[in-house]
């Protein structure tokens, strides 16, 4: 994916956190970066990946 992501946010959950990752929007995915590194870039997932990931967390597969 060669696009400019855009929209980027991080969770409400990380309130005033700096140390934190930044989701933005990618045509067909998303992107996620470093919040304490913006300039560093970002990586690229599919939008189905970026999908099973997010039900992942939201099943609790990541919880300790």
């Amino acid at each position: 994916m060669n696009q400019q992501a855009y929209g980027w946010r991080k969770s409400s959950r990380s309130q005033q956190q700096t140390a934190c990752v930044e989701v933005g929007r990618l045509g067909g995915g998303a992107a996620v970066r470093d919040s304490k590194d913006r300039g560093a870039g970002y990586f690229a997932v599919a939008a189905g990946t970026w999908a099973s990931f997010v039900a992942a967390v939201k099943d609790g597969r990541f919880d300790r």
